[in-house]
């Protein structure tokens, strides 16, 4: 009865009532630019401070893997806070992050920094689709579904190349303060546009290993850590991989990291009109297709336009990927969603610093040719896996996952 409440109150025409999904969508995209910009920075950072890249690389899985092991235990912890509260409390604490990580003297003094964004990712990748599902004009759930994840899109269409493109005439430094002063912005428009929304989260500790017994949610979360470790040991150092591999110059890294964005967004229009709760070709189009572009990644790099032809493949896999797999959860616990996808949230950060970690190991112990070869093999397992044991589970489903 309280939902119905909210929906109606949010039921306004035209613009009106997608300003509140809008503000979350602004959200997710200096979310997504913050978390992914240092990988188009990697080399300028490691040239500041005097170290080496792959070095460098740890800043990325220390950093996600803060929000493997925070993402539960945060989100555990402020279950029942009224969700604009929590979401204002997580983007200041963003911003004030980002601000120590401008003037940051050491690199030492930059992770301690990042730890403190990776606290704000954690909580809000929890919170900020199941957010804007609720808060969704009513019968347009899936469309906000696909705006809030388009945020991403175009944090990696303008976000991620204007914060490298900034890097690279300014330093890394006044990427971060830009990232904060956009951020303080987005974080003023929340606070006027978001309606005030209880939390919706029923479950306890007590309840998790309902999450846990349940095949489809079981199998999501295993093919998500395997997947997402292969595409983060090749994507982690796609920067070095195009200009020492691949031979392309800073503009053209720059135009092929804007390419993941724009596909997403073309993802994000398919997946609202076309998907319809029909799993099993798009998540084998995803992780088979994720395999296949790292497997080609280094033939490919023979010629430019190769090289730029299989990344617009991979990007249109990693984009359907994430899409379909937020997705399921949300279809599969209806009930509890925050916690479940707090759960793969911080799986999906276990992949992520898996794969940066692998491919740092890879870069410097044989060479950043080599990180396509060792990011596929490990997707080939996910799409094994995805094969024998996802699809059957997806296809049984268990809508009724956390029901009492």
């Amino acid at each position: 009865m309280e939902e119905k409440n909210i929906a109606r109150k949010g039921e306004r025409k035209g613009l009106k009532a997608w300003l509140p999904v809008l503000g979350l969508t602004f959200a997710t995209f200096i979310f997504n630019t913050s978390e992914f910009v240092p990988i188009g920075l990697l080399s300028d950072i490691a040239g500041s401070f005097g170290i080496t890249e792959s070095q460098t690389g740890m800043m990325i899985t220390i950093y996600a893997w803060v929000v493997a092991l925070a993402s539960l235990p945060l989100m555990l912890v402020f279950a029942k806070t009224e969700n604009k509260r929590l979401m204002l409390s997580i983007t200041a604490l963003f911003v004030a992050s980002h601000i120590f990580s401008a003037v940051a003297g050491d690199f030492y003094m930059l992770m301690i920094s990042r730890i403190g964004v990776a606290c704000a990712h954690a909580i809000f990748w929890s919170m900020v689709t199941p957010f804007a599902v609720r808060i969704a004009p009513e019968g347009k759930q899936a469309a906000a579904l696909s705006m809030v994840i388009c945020g991403s899109s175009v944090a990696m269409i303008l976000g991620l190349p204007l914060g490298r493109t900034i890097g690279l005439m300014l330093g890394w430094r006044a990427t971060f303060m830009v990232i904060a002063v956009v951020a303080a912005l987005i974080l003023a428009a929340m606070a006027v546009l978001l309606p005030k929304t209880p939390s919706d989260s029923s479950i306890s500790l007590r309840k998790l290993p309902a999450l846990i017994k349940s095949p489809a949610l079981r199998n999501i979360y295993l093919v998500t850590v395997i997947a997402i470790t292969g595409h983060f040991t090749s994507y982690s150092y796609i920067e070095p991989f195009l200009g020492q591999a691949a031979g392309l110059g800073e503009n053209m890294i720059t135009i092929v990291l804007t390419l993941f964005g724009i596909v997403g967004l073309i993802c994000s229009f398919l997946f609202s009109r076309r998907y319809s709760g029909r799993p099993a070709g798009y998540v084998m189009f995803a992780v088979c297709g994720m395999c296949i572009s790292m497997l080609m990644l280094a033939p490919a790099a023979m010629t430019p336009v190769t090289a730029v032809m299989l990344c617009v493949f991979w990007a249109f896999a990693i984009n359907f990927y994430n899409l379909i797999f937020q997705s399921e959860i949300i279809r599969c616990a209806p009930r509890g969603t925050a916690v479940a996808m707090s759960i793969y949230s911080g799986i999906y950060n276990v992949g992520i610093g898996g794969g940066a970690l692998i491919g740092g190991y890879v870069c410097s112990g044989l060479s950043v040719s080599f990180v396509g070869y060792v990011g596929g093999a490990i997707a080939f397992v996910a799409a094994a896996v995805s094969l024998k044991y996802l699809l059957p589970a997806l296809k049984a489903g268990n809508p009724d996952l956390m029901s009492d």
